[in-house]
């Protein structure tokens, strides 16, 4: 599905040159679930950045579904984005003006021709997280948890392949994130590949396999459920 191979990011800053990430290689299988841990400033945000195609490697290769993405254009790029990764970001970014459905179908906006069943798709979508009765609302008429929700559905709208989820709990209370987590599990069970950006070791403890950074490197890679012989 993904793969970095001694992938490199450094930024200049100050004057001087920040390696966020230094020889990071990372394969991550169709289907899997992988929880992306380390302290801050261990170049969590930056290997994200680089899995979906919002930011390039300084250096090394990533290929995502077999493509180099050294050799995507802007629209290659863009379409990548779009139709195969999906983003579930900490501050939820639904715009406030829009309603909630109107939110969850942002995506087709980036489109010429947007699949024909996107609507009832939607609308499919938010039966499932729940907010059926409230796609008419504004995101400012909505619960923290309730926002997240609408983010999720809106980053399933493509039927992505891929679903990175950067901090997704990190502005809930206890009983939103473990709504927000059931669902992630959920879109993991129907064979979704998603890798999570967490701080929080309960969360990242219902990934099978954790992937711990640390100044840029990887520390620690472990399959912590391996099947039985």
């Amino acid at each position: 599905m993904i793969e970095l191979q001694q992938v490199h990011r450094r930024y200049a800053m100050s004057g001087q040159t920040v390696h966020a990430l230094a020889g990071v290689d990372l394969r991550i299988g169709a289907g899997e679930f992988v929880a992306i841990t380390g302290p801050s400033g261990s170049g969590k945000s930056s290997l994200l950045n680089i899995l979906g195609c919002l930011d390039r490697p300084s250096s090394g290769r990533y290929l995502i579904e077999g493509r180099d993405v050294a050799s995507f254009d802007d629209e290659a790029g863009s379409d990548m984005r779009n139709r195969r990764i999906g983003f579930v970001f900490q501050s939820f970014h639904l715009l406030p003006r829009l309603s909630v459905l109107e939110n969850v179908l942002l995506p087709l906006r980036f489109h010429r021709e947007p699949p024909a069943d996107a609507q009832t798709h939607a609308h499919a979508l938010l039966e499932r997280v729940g907010l059926a009765d409230r796609r008419d609302h504004r995101p400012n008429e909505l619960s923290g948890g309730q926002m997240q929700r609408a983010a999720i559905a809106r980053a399933l709208l493509m039927r992505p392949a891929l679903l990175l989820a950067d901090e997704p709990t990190g502005n809930l209370d206890s009983k939103s994130a473990a709504d927000v987590l059931a669902l992630i599990d959920e879109v993991h069970a129907g064979g979704q590949t998603v890798v999570l950006v967490t701080h929080d070791h309960d969360v990242a403890a219902r990934a099978p396999r954790r992937v711990r950074l640390r100044d840029g490197r990887i520390e620690h890679d472990s399959t912590l459920h391996a099947p039985a012989h």
